[in-house]
């Protein structure tokens, strides 16, 4: 015979009352974790960068990702357990995820771990990161805590209207990063999930200016408009030229849209002018897999040709890795002063998915390492947006038991 939990009923009392909704996010951590019996939390979010984990309290110090057992586990978006900075304890480090999005990780102090801490650790983990989702979008406390500069105009606009860093299901996940992240002009990405499709889209409007990242803006919303509507990729590439052609006829943008079929595994694309995408396979790299003829950017320059949208087609086996990019990425420079070129950026490609890491830490440490190179300072805006096809295995057939003698 089960008997309840005490802490149980405190929880349920906590849930229950609407006043919770209206709570900051330290007062409603601190609640929720006397309500779980745990003795102190702390949430920390980590920066638009990903360099920093930034605790939601003035108290605690902000933490590197690359170099702490905090960052370890948001790296890895697994438990990770060490004695208390304070002494007299032990600390879990539990990763805060929405659905496939890392947001930072949650602090627990307890003076021993047990199972049923440990438990209701996670527990409070998946409810703030339920609450931090709901809420970033119109709390500015949120956002200025992840901010470590000043964000200028153009990307203000943009990344209003960007989508999840990462998303994600069983059969998929697509994760995507933007720099510089506080000078993005005209860099953009978008990715969304059905129940048998990944749509993806990289787009690079002409230019650093507020109009450029208007362009990108506008090129984003008549691709979800069009998405949303069902249209097929052609459709909705077509509408896109339209959309920019009577608002903007004098801006264009180049850019990949995909859809990947999540049943089958087969990738179709329409290349507007961009560079081709790389398929990464077995941890090598296949740079011509995607090559193809690009068809003319976006806008009005597609509409003064006779030519119709080309869409191509490519089948994934599971484990694939699909990278897209914008020119930013290539034509970053190295400490000596030579073009980054396609050929060292697949290093950095190979180096960075070896290892069997997670794609969304895969692409942070290629974001970084070319930032690395370059001080921090990029010639153009640089763009790289990465997707996985992992579906569960097959079951094999199943054999028959042999009939016993009777």
């Amino acid at each position: 015979m089960s008997t309840a939990d005490p802490g149980d009923a405190a929880l349920r009392r906590f849930l229950a009352d609407p006043a919770h909704l209206t709570l900051d996010l330290r007062t409603a951590t601190a609640r929720a974790a006397k309500a779980l019996g745990l003795r102190h939390a702390v949430v920390y979010l980590v920066d638009i960068q990903q360099r920093r984990l930034v605790p939601q309290t003035a108290v605690a110090p902000t933490l590197p990702v690359d170099d702490s057992l905090a960052g370890w586990a948001y790296r890895t978006q697994s438990l990770r357990v060490e004695e208390s900075a304070t002494g007299g304890g032990i600390t879990a480090w539990f990763p805060l995820l929405d659905g496939a999005e890392r947001l930072g990780v949650l602090a627990v102090d307890e003076t021993s771990l047990t199972a049923s801490s440990l438990s209701r650790g996670r527990a409070l983990a998946s409810l703030l990161a339920m609450v931090i989702t709901s809420r970033r979008l119109y709390e500015d406390s949120f956002v200025r805590h992840t901010r470590t500069e000043r964000m200028r105009l153009p990307a203000e606009l943009l990344r209003a209207l960007l989508p999840p860093r990462t998303i994600g299901d069983g059969n998929v996940v697509s994760t995507a990063v933007l720099e510089p992240a506080y000078e993005i002009g005209g860099d953009a990405f978008d990715h969304a999930l059905t129940d048998t499709t990944l749509h993806v889209a990289v787009l690079d409007a002409m230019g650093h200016d507020l109009a450029s990242g208007l362009t990108s803006t506008v090129a984003l919303a008549a691709c979800r408009n069009a998405r949303r509507t069902g249209l097929n990729l052609p459709e909705l590439v077509r509408s896109v030229d339209e959309a920019l052609s009577s608002w903007l006829p004098d801006k264009f943008c180049t850019a990949v849209v995909a859809q990947l079929d999540l049943v089958t595994g087969v990738l179709r694309w329409v290349n507007c002018g961009h560079p081709a995408p790389i398929l990464i396979r077995d941890e090598r790299l296949l740079i011509d897999a995607m090559e193809r003829d690009p068809d003319p950017p976006m806008g009005l320059p597609s509409l003064l040709t006779s030519q119709a949208r080309r869409t191509h087609e490519l089948a994934l086996k599971p484990g694939d890795r699909v990278l897209m990019y914008t020119d930013g990425v290539v034509e970053a420079r190295t400490r000596e002063a030579k073009l980054l070129g396609l050929e060292r950026f697949a290093y950095y490609v190979i180096r960075a998915t070896a290892g069997g890491e997670l794609a969304p830490e895969s692409l942070r440490r290629l974001i970084h390492s070319i930032l690395d190179t370059q001080e921090g300072k990029l010639r153009d805006d640089a763009t790289l947006l990465m997707f996985e096809w992992r579906p569960p295995p097959k079951a094999g057939p199943a054999h028959p038991r042999p009939l016993r003698p009777g």
